[in-house]
């Protein structure tokens, strides 16, 4: 398996699901910026959305959207229990965490990267992401993780859209689960890999 990325990105997401699944595969930097490879590559030849992560499986198919990528990662190692069996009521919780970190979380932040969005707009997008990361502490009161004590992929792509908090200078110390969480979770080994692999830590 390939799996393009870019330092940072929302890719770190699947990152994180590969690694905890132990499963084998090639990091290929895809710069969101160039949109080449480092060998030069159009990324857009490869996807032509331009954007990570993309799967790419043993066989050439390709996968994208982080979601969809991070729960077929799961389904690839169920021992691991990244995700619940699907067609069970505890499997759509966790799609029902994934959608809300990828609508409510990760795409209010997208204005924020964007040079040309001006102040007042980027007010009323930090404001949503701080409303929305306050449900997400009360959430976690008494729980170690999104769905209970087990880690899954959704604490995966949590962990990775919070972690741009703190560049787009977003203060969330007064959540303390949230806080707590966010230093659980990079204890994590497979998290720790992933971070250094991606030259985060």
């Amino acid at each position: 398996m390939k799996l393009y990325y870019s330092p940072g990105a929302c890719s770190l997401s699947p990152h994180i699901a590969l690694r905890e699944a132990g499963i084998a595969f090639e990091p290929v930097l895809a710069s969101t910026k160039s949109h080449k490879l480092q060998d030069g590559t159009d990324y857009y030849s490869i996807n032509p959305l331009g954007y990570v992560p993309m799967l790419e499986l043993d066989d050439g198919t390709r996968l994208r959207e982080g979601p969809a990528i991070v729960q077929y990662v799961a389904d690839q190692a169920p021992t691991k229990n990244l995700a619940p069996a699907n067609g069970t009521l505890p499997r759509y919780r966790l799609q029902e965490w994934l959608t809300f970190i990828g609508t409510e979380i990760h795409k209010s932040f997208s204005p924020l990267f964007n040079p040309g969005m001006p102040e007042e707009g980027k007010k009323i997008y930090r404001d949503r992401i701080v409303s929305r990361l306050e449900f997400v502490d009360k959430e976690l009161a008494g729980k170690q993780y999104l769905t209970g004590d087990h880690f899954s992929v959704a604490d995966g792509y949590l962990y990775t859209v919070t972690r741009w908090t703190q560049p787009m200078k977003i203060d969330i110390s007064g959540f303390k689960n949230l806080s707590a969480f966010m230093e659980r979770v990079s204890q994590r080994p497979a998290v720790q890999e992933a971070l250094k692999v991606e030259g985060l830590s």
